[in-house]
């Protein structure tokens, strides 16, 4: 190994370690029974896990979360899918330009999005609360659906759809039986993608939510009223659940980007 490699190797382990320490701390803090979340940890423990399921905050975070969740998802996979089957079925050029115009809201910093919904629905009055953080993600989650599905339509055989058609099967027909089983892992993983998007963000929740909360918001409130590690315990969870999504949703596409 010459001198310049071993230099970038080095670089590549700090770089890896700065970024996977404090969530490394995270999950160790909430698994010690120092009530300070400090150094040390103490003994190994599961009371502050206990502590955290037994609040009501969390059981009500963790139905919103599911709630919202469970609904992005499916909204996702509908729209997205959809809007992909009419960008593939136009001309190739117009169908770019469409995609990049829905990709838009991705690029957009989360504070500015957040803040221009915000005011869409104060000015039309209508009230926060889950039936507008549902809508407000689906704006940046359904881009990634799209994205993926459009990517595997793009590559479709469609000598196979010729001949199912010539054979005189219906629409219907043809996308359940052809269309849909060979882009059922895509669209899996692209739903499982937008979910943990969903599941993850804080900042468009925190403006469109009103008075309720879901995970990200209620590690938020704990923090600003005290800190122990019963918000390592939540931390740990959201960041065990975001992970566990993303990397299904990855294996499933194929993801290389």
């Amino acid at each position: 190994m010459t001198l310049r490699t071993a230099c970038w190797w080095t670089f590549g382990i700090l770089s890896a370690a700065f970024l996977v320490a404090p969530l490394a701390l995270v999950v160790a803090f909430s698994f010690g029974e120092n009530p300070h979340a400090t150094l040390p940890f103490g003994n190994p423990t599961l009371q502050w896990y206990r502590e955290l399921f037994a609040g009501d905050d969390f059981l009500a975070a963790l139905r919103n979360s599911a709630i919202v969740t469970s609904c992005v998802g499916m909204l996702s996979a509908v729209l997205g899918t959809a809007a992909a089957f009419g960008f593939t079925a136009i001309d190739r050029k117009v169908s770019r330009l469409g995609v990049q115009l829905i990709s838009l809201p991705v690029m957009l910093p989360p504070l500015v999005l957040a803040l221009a919904l915000a005011t869409a629905f104060s000015a039309t009055r209508i009230p926060l609360g889950l039936g507008t953080v549902i809508p407000s993600h689906l704006i940046f989650t359904q881009p990634f659906v799209l994205l993926i599905i459009y990517a595997r339509l793009t590559s479709f055989d469609r000598s196979l759809i010729d001949s199912a058609r010539d054979l005189g099967a219906s629409s219907l027909q043809i996308f359940c039986t052809i269309t849909l089983p060979l882009i059922a892992p895509s669209l899996i993983g692209a739903t499982l993608l937008a979910m943990a998007i969903s599941l993850d963000d804080f900042v468009i929740t925190f403006f469109t939510i009103g008075g309720g909360m879901t995970l990200p918001t209620l590690i938020w409130g704990m923090l600003r009223t005290h800190l122990d590690p019963t918000i390592n315990a939540l931390g740990t969870l959201v960041l065990v659940l975001t992970l566990g999504l993303s990397v299904i949703a990855f294996k499933l596409t194929r993801y290389r980007g």
